[in-house]
């Protein structure tokens, strides 16, 4: 009997055609559902690839502790993932991050260590560092790790590739450390250097989690301008707006940077006369109940 791990099952995630939110002739939306992964969400794919890279490397060994920040999805990955692969991770993230977040990473084996709402991600970020050189953790830092887009490259590009046959036009994905946007427009450009790439991106003064626009100091080294045709702005109703459709229409229950990402996916859709429209679903809904999204 040929038997899997947890982590046998990442990737290879359904990629769905949209029924009701859109609809127009010669023109498809193609709904990929990372949500599918066994920690519900598509940073699972980085999570593993960057803890499995660095054993392989002996950056790290079995034991260690590892340290990063995340606002959320990819605290949940890494903590799955660094329990199965045997590291201890801990995880600093601002406080007002939902609290089924850091439940389920705690939940994982996780330490969580919450910093203020007020600094952001550049404040959880600073305590990771500080973190490092105190306690001698080994941080991953998924915004400069070039395994991070190295995952896409090797499972999300292919599998939208295949599951499109060939036939896919224009890529959509909210940008957060954008190393989806990067390892994906990597691999399809690959392919096809005509397949049009487009990140959305949060307009000013709109909070929207998983999708971030960055100050300059600390934009993330994995981020290549050159690999994205074009960069969209999405409000943050209407990321919330598309959000609640996509659960009432399309019965796809996701998170808010997945409503940002269908949102820009579906200005592309209604632009264009002919195409493959693929957009990411990043994650599941159910870790963002407490908000108030889906009241």
């Amino acid at each position: 009997m040929k038997t899997k791990s947890i982590i046998d099952f990442v990737g290879n995630t359904p990629l769905v055609e949209a029924q009701n939110i859109f609809q127009k002739k010669g023109v498809t939306l193609l709904l990929k559902l990372e949500g599918n992964n066994p920690g519900g969400s598509v940073k699972d794919r980085a999570a593993y690839y960057m803890i499995s890279e660095a054993l392989k490397k002996k950056n790290i060994k079995k034991g260690d502790t590892l340290v990063e920040a995340t606002s959320g999805n990819t605290g949940i990955a890494l903590a799955l993932m660094a329990k199965v692969l045997g590291v201890n991770m801990v995880i600093t993230m601002p406080e007002n991050s939902t609290i089924e977040r850091v439940k389920t990473m705690r939940a994982y084996g996780a330490k969580v260590i919450l910093t203020p709402a007020e600094g952001g991600m550049e404040g959880a970020i600073d305590h990771a560092l500080k973190l490092k050189y105190k306690k001698g953790y080994f941080r991953l830092n998924q915004f400069d790790n070039f395994d991070n887009p190295k995952a896409h490259f090797s499972t999300t590009g292919p599998e939208i590739w295949r599951d499109t046959e060939g036939q896919v036009t224009h890529f959509i994905s909210a940008m957060g450390t954008t190393g989806t946007i990067t390892g994906v427009s990597d691999f399809l450009k690959s392919k096809n250097k005509n397949i049009k790439i487009i990140g959305a991106q949060p307009k000013d003064g709109a909070k929207i989690p998983g999708i971030r626009k960055w100050p300059e100091e600390y934009l993330p080294a994995i981020f290549k301008a050159n690999k994205i045709d074009e960069v969209l702005e999405v409000s943050e109703e209407e990321a919330k707006e598309m959000t609640i459709r996509l659960a009432k229409e399309e019965g796809i229950f996701a998170g808010i940077s997945s409503g940002g990402s269908v949102a820009t996916a579906l200005k592309i859709a209604n632009a264009i006369d002919k195409g493959v429209v693929v957009a990411i679903i990043c994650d599941r809904g159910d870790r963002y109940l407490s908000s108030d999204i889906f009241e």
